[in-house]
């Protein structure tokens, strides 16, 4: 067997020893995280997305959205561009263009007549449902429209967390780091999964999460309360991928669990949302003299 070359026997250990740990990586990923965070409240975008509530396999409800999100000083606004819905009631399908009841006051009227039913089989429970859960999954306490604290990767939520690297692989044409996660308290309710770090950017690329510890089986039964194969997906790219310094976004955002409440409602929720058309905000300033004080 021939002998390696001495210089490669000691390049061979050295090249193990700088690859960086899991708390190192997602230290970088918190910092990036913290500055992309707020490099992206200079853009504003529009979220498409897609909502079904299912009992077994009849849909229920379901409506596709675009909305317009623009960066304010003290957060975002959210402005409904269109609308296209279908419910089912009394065994058939009504459409609808609007959202049910004045939940969102961005909204403009479209024409659209509103629907007023009465009884169990009119009831627009599952038209809420959905709506419901498009807003609290989209819109909580977020910027980056997907609901702050499903992913823990800034610098505030990190400290919560443990990290452990896996390796390197391939993914979405990117060389990534892939790092399983999970509560440092293994008694909290709260997410683990697979975050798949970019090698270069230090940039979240896919993170994968699902619940750490089901519901107690006390609660289940004593409040029929259940989120079986709750978790959530998310894709992140930098916008415009073309060009060097690109900010990265979260553009892909996806979910689909199971829900039951109260021992007669069981529904399967798929939420579907997509990031797109980002535009840079431009902010012009005009200097206005300033009158002379009368006399």
């Amino acid at each position: 067997m021939r002998a390696l070359p001495l210089v490669l026997l000691v390049a061979l250990p050295l090249a193990h020893a700088q690859q960086p740990t899991a708390d190192a990586i997602m230290a970088k990923v918190a910092a990036n995280q913290d500055q992309s965070e707020a490099e992206r409240a200079h853009y504003l975008y529009v979220q498409h997305a897609h909502v079904t509530s299912r009992a077994g396999k009849t849909i229920r409800c379901e409506e596709t959205t675009d909305t317009r999100i623009a960066p304010t000083e003290t957060g975002y606004t959210h402005h409904l561009l269109k609308l296209d819905g279908r419910v089912l009631i009394k065994h058939k399908y009504v459409t609808y263009t609007q959202l049910h009841g004045t939940k969102n006051p961005d909204a403009e009227p479209t024409g659209d007549e509103s629907i007023t039913l009465i009884g169990d089989d009119d009831d627009p429970m599952d038209r809420d449902l959905v709506e419901n859960m498009r807003d609290n999954l989209t819109r909580e306490k977020t910027k980056d429209g997907i609901g702050a604290g499903l992913f823990p990767l800034t610098s505030k939520t990190q400290a919560d967390y443990t990290f452990h690297l896996v390796g390197t692989e391939r993914m979405n044409g990117r060389e990534v780091f892939h790092i399983v996660f999970s509560p440092k308290d293994k008694k909290d309710y709260a997410w683990k999964g697979d975050a798949y770090i970019d090698t270069t950017a230090y940039q979240p690329v896919l993170v994968r999460t699902k619940m750490s510890r089901q519901i107690p089986f006390a609660v289940r039964t004593l409040l029929g309360t259940s989120l079986p194969n709750l978790g959530f997906t998310v894709i992140y790219a930098p916008e415009p991928a073309d060009k060097p310094g690109a900010i990265w976004f979260p553009i892909s955002f996806g979910t689909e669990f199971k829900l039951h409440i109260l021992f007669f409602l069981n529904r399967e929720i798929t939420l579907n949302v997509e990031n797109r058309n980002f535009e840079k905000t431009h902010v012009t300033s005009k200097i206005v003299p300033v009158a002379a004080p009368a006399p």
